[in-house]
């Protein structure tokens, strides 16, 4: 088939590969011109016949947004928008209607591989009408990992990417429990080789993971992390999925602590640590440090 591609990046680029990779034509569009296929998203989206599909990949909110509208302009009836970016689900509704008045389907995909995805496959979750789900399944085949599993028409519009956004916050929790771990066997003097030990648990363990692969990766190219900083970002997934607990009354204690391990790490001389020292110094005495 052929697919339009709107943002070839990180993850875009390599999926326009992989796509074309099992046979089909792919028009990209970028604002980089050296990545570009086309020189604008009117020139992509006569090169397409119809009905259309395009995949949008671009940062959520106001690029999203304002792609999908230029595309609400230029499409036609019959034609689907796919936006595979990491949109908050309810943008995905929003978007839905405005297509839909025009007779245009939408789409939405929550796409999991990173700059592992051309060669591994990209774990896909999407959400939207039979119809248009069927309009774009030869990508979505062509993307997902070999196999029977790793892609799931998870439901209505937003149902993909809010799995995607549970993933995520899933994946926050995961990380922070694997640096918990390590940071501890660092302190102690009885552990001499924290480095070895990881890579004991990639065979038979039940903690055992990509995860834990990707830490034994990282400590093989620096085994102490002596040339990071402890500071970590945050994508909004994380506060996304803790927002939606907190909407549907859902208990997410790990996945929330670990999103606010998050924003500590992000401070050099934390205000709270400085009130919990003081505290502690005025109820029993304990020594306290001064800045120098």
């Amino acid at each position: 088939m052929e697919l339009g591609l709107v943002g070839l990046g990180k993850m875009g680029g390599n999926m326009r590969e992989r796509i074309r990779r099992a046979g089909h034509t792919v028009v990209g569009y970028d604002r980089n011109p050296d990545l570009a296929d086309v020189h604008s998203l009117e020139e992509l989206v006569g090169k397409l016949s119809a009905p259309r599909v395009v995949w949008v990949m671009v940062p959520a909110g106001g690029a999203t947004q304002d792609t999908v509208d230029r595309l609400g302009e230029l499409l036609e009836p019959g034609d689907v928008v796919v936006d595979g970016g990491n949109s908050r689900w309810t943008d995905d509704e929003k978007h839905a209607e405005e297509l839909a008045a025009k007779g245009i389907g939408f789409v939405d995909c929550g796409v999991s591989g990173g700059v592992w995805g051309l060669e591994n496959g990209y774990a896909l979750m999407y959400g939207g009408d039979a119809e248009n789900v069927a309009k774009v399944q030869p990508v979505f085949d062509a993307l997902k990992p070999e196999g029977d599993f790793g892609a799931v028409h998870a439901g209505k519009v937003g149902a993909g990417h809010f799995a995607k956004m549970v993933h995520n916050g899933i994946e926050y929790a995961m990380m922070q429990a694997y640096a918990e771990g390590w940071e501890l066997l660092e302190k102690v003097d009885s552990v001499e080789n924290v480095r070895e030990v990881f890579r004991s648990w990639q065979e038979g363990t039940v903690i055992r993971s990509w995860l834990l692969d990707l830490a034994v990766n990282a400590l093989d190219d620096d085994e102490h992390l002596d040339g990071l900083r402890g500071y970590a970002q945050d994508s909004g997934e994380g506060r996304w999925t803790v927002e939606a607990a907190i909407d549907n009354a859902v208990p997410l204690p790990a996945i929330t602590a670990s999103l606010f391990a998050r924003f500590a790490s992000r401070q050099d001389d934390s205000p709270q640590m400085k009130m919990i020292a003081a505290l502690r110094n005025q109820f029993g005495g304990h020594a306290v440090e001064k800045k120098k």
